[in-house]
């Protein structure tokens, strides 16, 4: 399988930690892929017009994209470890998952509102809000979390937490959020975490 990459999208780590933690990653060939908002990768739109990464590319040619669908893909592989297959558990993780995914993705958006020049005071002023909200409900649920075996939505808000490290380390979220930042210390210490270092290269 061949998996368009590049190592700061948490987006593409999420992918990499589910692999590392189901047992896939040496089934993986990485391959750099630069994309941006204004940054078209000609090599990967015959893959996905989208221009987005994480794009996983299998054997015989089929084409998957966006970090839940191929996870949930490779899980399928693994039989099913990440995301429970039914239930009440099924859909209690993926509200959880789509708390951490929707965080992420609130965040990119903060980021390049931020840089703009000049940013755009009421964009600016309801992500603060979006973000204290955020960061509160997961600081309330990180323990309830916690109690469920390592899944996605796990793997989710723990990137969340080392992406806040590295691009809004001056927001204090660790102070804000204790409980979530001491939870995200210890679970940033499993293989598949370091085994995906973020990187600003």
């Amino acid at each position: 399988m061949k998996l368009h990459w590049s190592p700061r999208s948490p987006f593409v780590r999420k992918v990499m930690v589910a692999a590392h933690e189901l047992g896939l990653a040496d089934r993986i060939q990485t391959t750099r892929t630069l994309v941006g908002a204004a940054i078209v990768a000609p090599q990967l739109l015959p893959d996905n017009p989208l221009n987005k990464i994480p794009t996983l590319v299998l054997e015989d040619g089929t084409v998957l994209y966006d970090s839940y669908v191929i996870i949930e893909y490779l899980d399928s592989l693994a039989g099913g470890r990440l995301i429970p297959r039914e239930g009440p558990a099924r859909f209690t993780e993926l509200r959880r998952h789509a708390l951490g995914n929707g965080f992420l993705d609130m965040l990119i958006q903060y980021r390049m509102e931020r840089e703009r020049t000049p940013p755009s005071q009421p964009m600016m002023d309801a992500f603060a809000k979006k973000f204290d909200s955020t960061l509160t409900a997961i600081d309330q649920e990180i323990e309830a979390i916690n109690a469920d075996p390592p899944g996605i939505a796990q793997i989710s808000l723990a990137i969340a937490g080392d992406y806040l490290d590295f691009r809004f380390a001056d927001l204090g979220w660790r102070e804000r959020a204790p409980r979530y930042s001491a939870w995200q210390e210890r679970f940033r210490q499993r293989p598949s975490m370091v085994a995906t270092p973020v990187v600003d290269g």
